[in-house]
């Protein structure tokens, strides 16, 4: 269980206190539980949307994206507004791309960013809410947090120290495996849309492992928080659109 409670202290800001520094072999499995706490916060905001199903739909999306951002601590959008910066002021430069990543300031390119995307979750969980569809909250922090399982398992993390890289080395790797095809398997349950999303979800993670390995011969942590955000926000898109179509 020790695994489950460093995956949960690091992905949530739930008070979690760990009694012993984590090996290097549990932070690896760490990893394999990255979904089930993307299901927790999933069913959290699923809760959210019960509890207030009386109160106007525009005030509930902001109030459970609010929650969903405060949940994860905004850990992951720091990721995506790092990226960007690095992949527009990088010119193209694995080096230079790699210094600003690792520039703690944010600059006007990373907050575009990050206005794009809680835009466009805004609005897809809008229409979420208003057609109904609110157990799909379920899954979206779930299938996020199996991008980091994917992208941990298939691609080298380019920085020679951190914890990132005793994550990549120590993953179990067959058991990795069945916890992503199984994750991405629920969206089955949605049937057709369910289907549609999820090859969108997959190409888009496909996508996002080819850019960074062919701008930067892999991943580092920002990277991957940039995944997770543009990969829920392309799953959610994509869920809503089906919706009107199939």
């Amino acid at each position: 269980m020790t695994s489950f409670w460093i995956a949960l202290q690091f992905l949530t800001v739930l008070p979690i206190e760990l009694k012993q520094i984590p090996t290097a072999k549990q932070n690896g499995q760490s990893v394999l539980f990255y979904p089930l706490v993307g299901l927790l916060i999933g069913l959290i905001l699923f809760g959210l949307s019960i509890l207030l199903v009386k109160v106007p739909i525009i005030l509930v999306t902001a109030i459970i994206l609010v929650i969903w951002i405060w949940l994860t601590g905004g850990l992951h959008l720091d990721g995506l507004a790092d990226t960007a910066d690095a992949w527009v002021g990088g010119f193209g430069d694995r080096e230079r791309t790699l210094k600003i990543m690792k520039d703690p300031s944010c600059g006007p390119i990373g907050v575009l960013s990050l206005v794009i995307v809680c835009l466009l979750k805004f609005s897809a969980l809008y229409v979420l809410l208003q057609q109904q569809l609110s157990a799909f909250l379920i899954l979206i922090p779930m299938l996020g947090r199996s991008v980091p399982l994917f992208l941990f398992l298939t691609t080298r993390y380019v920085r020679e120290n951190g914890l990132g890289r005793s994550m990549t080395d120590s993953i179990p790797k067959t058991v990795g495996w069945m916890v992503f095809v199984i994750t991405l398997a629920l969206l089955c349950a949605f049937k057709l849309i369910g289907l549609v999303a999820l090859i969108s979800f997959f190409l888009i993670l496909v996508s996002l492992r080819f850019l960074f390995i062919k701008r930067i011969g892999g991943i580092t942590g920002d990277t991957v928080g940039a995944a997770i955000e543009l990969s829920e926000t392309g799953l959610i898109l994509t869920f809503v659109i089906a919706f009107f179509y199939i």
